[in-house]
């Protein structure tokens, strides 16, 4: 007897992450992709119609459209994951992070409502939340980070001016922002890790297209618990040691690149690299990924497998 395909409707299928999503479902037998005519995908009466149609429907959009789409689910069956920011603290939503915990793995395979992570909170709670939750990082630290994007990340406009023939002489340079503290992602970035603060957060975009850099760096005399570098990279090593969407690099392995970590090294795939470098007065602990890929559509198309009780990896690059 022929297996029933999942039918998968993605709303916001034309923005980067939907575009991305439906690439990464072309070649899968077990999921009937449920399209929307170019001119109705803005219609609320065909979206509904689709979402409630579907088993699992990604939501791939600004975030008001997002919680929209979510009031329009009656189908008790329909489960969705949102990419957009808007659900990610929300009761009742499951963050979709399953690398974070057992709790968290098992909630995404129950859920019906997973919300996928920022890129750039990705980056950082993959750093941050092991070491609250095992006590070496005091849930009063004042974390601060700094991170690197490709432009990809910040959306169509934003690319097309990347990508057009003139541009502004400033794309040429990496670009920090969000200088007043209110970027997106503080939220989550405090919350899941159970932070008592928001982190101070620097982000930079530059003139690459996708790949994503996120450093954590730590005053060893503020740990809860007094750490070496080699220590540190142990400790995370033995953390994520049966994940395959995250590898935490060997002790030394900037070595390989003569010290430097380049920030679009991992475009194009869907896991996640830690490196742990510094010294036992000023450690630095830095995630390596692709923006579009475990910061966005690669951990949806993740989460979906997991609830499906598939491969993790089905249909994504490692």
């Amino acid at each position: 007897m022929e297996n029933k395909k999942t039918k998968v409707f993605i709303d916001g299928s034309e923005g980067t992450t939907g575009l991305r999503i439906y690439e990464r479902f072309q070649d899968r037998d077990d999921i009937e992709l449920l399209t929307i005519e170019s001119a109705l995908r803005k219609d609320t009466a065909e979206r509904k119609r689709l979402i409630n149609e579907s088993d699992i429907t990604f939501l791939c959009l600004p975030d008001a459209a997002a919680r929209e789409s979510v009031e329009l689910v009656e189908n008790d069956k329909v489960r969705i994951i949102d990419a957009s920011t808007a659900h990610r603290t929300e009761s009742g939503w499951v963050y979709g992070f399953p690398e974070l915990s057992p709790a968290f793995r098992e909630g995404v395979r129950s859920g019906k409502r997973v919300a996928v992570p920022g890129c750039y909170a990705s980056g950082l709670i993959a750093l941050v939340y092991p070491l609250v939750k095992e006590g070496i990082l005091p849930a009063d630290y004042p974390v601060a980070a700094f991170a690197m994007s490709g432009y990809s990340g910040a959306g169509k406009k934003m690319i097309a001016e990347y990508e057009a023939g003139e541009r502004a002489q400033e794309l040429n340079a990496p670009r920090e922002y969000a200088l007043s503290q209110q970027h997106k992602h503080l939220k989550e970035m405090k919350a899941i890790p159970g932070l008592a603060k928001e982190p101070l957060f620097s982000p930079v975009i530059c003139d690459y297209y996708s790949g994503m850099l996120v450093s954590l760096p730590l005053f060893g005399s503020l740990l809860a618990k007094k750490q070496t570098p080699e220590g540190l990279h142990a400790f995370f090593r033995d953390y994520y040691a049966n994940e395959k969407f995250i590898t935490v690099n060997p002790f030394g392995a900037e070595a390989d690149s003569r010290g430097y970590l380049s920030a679009n090294a991992r475009s194009g795939w869907d896991g996640m690299e830690i490196f742990v470098t510094g010294c036992e007065d000023r450690l630095l602990v830095s995630s390596r990924f692709d923006n579009l890929g475990k910061g966005a559509s690669g951990a949806a198309v993740q989460c979906l497998n997991i609830m499906l009780g598939c491969d993790e990896a089905k249909g994504l690059c490692l």
